[in-house]
């Protein structure tokens, strides 16, 4: 009897299991059979061929002009940073790379829609023509650039070093419409500088350096070894590192300078994708913290992007250094190159950067520890101190803009001087003043 029971009682549970597992298998075909890629090929090959043969001027269509426009379309759906490029716009991504291009040097992407400059490059014609953080490209020799798409705003503003290019930029801020001529130029930029917008980095009285980064090419780091050598041979004892209007660069950079400032093995910035073969932990490999614990301010604001918000969120996580200003841009993700059989290539974001904590950069930020706002007027103020034809003006718009009011930098040197003083009354406690700095940010 106790048999019969259990033979039956294992039977009704194969049934069960059998038709549980009946459901979800069609479930799952359903939802496989729905998102198929053979119909939406099908559909895809159908609208194709649908063109050719109907469209007015189909005639005048190749099928490489088809499919490229369509995978534009389909890439530039993902994501701003996502793009298919044709052969011509990767071999320039190739040149790029080289440092061998002419161009405006202004940092360009897409933001409501339109083509927004996110930060002109110093010492370049974009910026010696006054061109700002957030002005909109409305125009490229008699184009509407809206209608050029990103990609094709690029290719027009490049071009060989001495020849021009017309433009029209509208500033959001005040509403006006400029119309610029300018000349192409091959893009060099010193990516450090001092308080001076040179090289020569002096100290005050204050026993404070400054130290700007203008951008990470493939030398900051070096650039930046070199002012630290001149304000540690000066007696630095506080340190101010702007990274300000700096719209990234390389990776390796920005976790070479952050070693300069960290011990070594120390986690500076860790990389997550939906491939593990994407999954990355980038250490500290220098010769440890050069500056041993000397107090530290970053300065940010909403144009600090990508390799500046790793610096600034890694060094701010590890209580290494104060930020302050006003919260970043918010670009935090990979983009990897993927080389197509036919010459073009597709770039894809692939992961997204995190802090040593743990959090994500993209779409976020850095919040600073102190945040200290500024008018336009006062940013436009300290964008045209570091343009290279303030003696161009007349003395009175001299005297204005050298005299104006940079509330962060302030804020950067009033948090020092106060660490100093904190230090010199407490004299040989690191700890004490490291539990200052770690209280004052909670």
């Amino acid at each position: 009897m106790k048999r019969r029971f259990i033979y039956g009682l294992i039977a009704i549970l194969l049934v069960a299991n059998l038709t549980v597992g009946a459901r979800i298998y069609m479930r799952s075909a359903q939802a496989a059979e729905k998102d198929s890629a053979y119909p939406s090929l099908e559909l895809f090959s159908y609208v194709v061929e649908k063109v050719r043969k109907d469209y007015v001027d189909g005639g005048k269509l190749t099928y490489q002009e088809l499919i490229y426009g369509a995978l534009k379309g389909m890439i530039n759906t993902l994501d701003p940073h996502s793009e298919f490029m044709e052969p011509v716009k990767y071999d320039e991504l190739q040149k790029d790379t080289q440092g061998a291009f002419g161009g405006l040097g202004i940092m360009i992407e897409m933001k409501d829609n339109y083509v927004t400059v996110l930060a002109p490059m110093e010492d370049t014609p974009g910026f010696k023509a006054g061109i700002l953080s957030g002005d909109r490209i409305v125009k490229i020799d008699g184009q509407s650039a809206d209608k050029l798409g990103l990609t094709e705003a690029v290719q027009h503003l490049r071009g060989e070093p001495g020849t021009d290019v017309n433009i029209s930029i509208m500033r959001p801020s005040t509403g006006q419409v400029k119309d610029l001529k300018l000349t192409r130029a091959i893009i060099k930029v010193d990516m450090v500088k001092d308080i001076n917008n040179k090289k020569e980095f002096p100290l005050g009285e204050d026993k404070i350096g400054y130290v700007r980064l203008v951008q990470f090419g493939e030398k900051t780091s070096d650039d930046l070894e070199k002012a630290l050598k001149k304000l540690k041979a000066q007696g630095m004892q506080g340190l101010v590192l702007d990274l300000r209007w700096n719209p990234g660069g390389l990776l390796d950079q920005a976790v070479e300078v952050c070693e300069k400032f960290l011990p070594r093995g120390q986690l500076v910035v860790s990389t997550e994708g939906r491939n593990a073969a994407q999954d990355s932990k980038r250490r500290a490999m220098g010769r440890g913290d050069e500056l041993n614990g000397m107090p530290m301010v970053i300065l940010v604001n909403v144009n600090s992007a990508s390799a500046s918000e790793i610096v600034a969120g890694c060094l701010q996580d590890l209580n290494r250094a104060w930020v302050v200003g006003e919260k970043t841009f918010g670009k935090g993700s990979v983009q990897s190159i993927l080389p197509l059989q036919d010459g073009s290539a597709l770039r894809l974001t692939t992961a997204k950067y995190y802090t040593p904590s743990h959090k994500v950069i993209h779409g976020e930020g850095i919040t600073p520890n102190s945040i200290v706002p500024m008018t336009d007027d006062e940013e436009l103020a300290v964008l045209l101190k570091r343009r290279p034809g303030l003696g161009a003006m007349d003395e009175k718009d001299q005297e204005k803009i050298r005299n104006a009011h940079d509330a962060q930098l302030e804020r950067a040197d009033d948090f020092l001087k106060g660490m100093l003083i904190y230090a010199q009354r407490m004299p040989g406690n690191q700890e004490i003043v490291a539990r200052h700095q770690k209280a004052v940010a909670k």
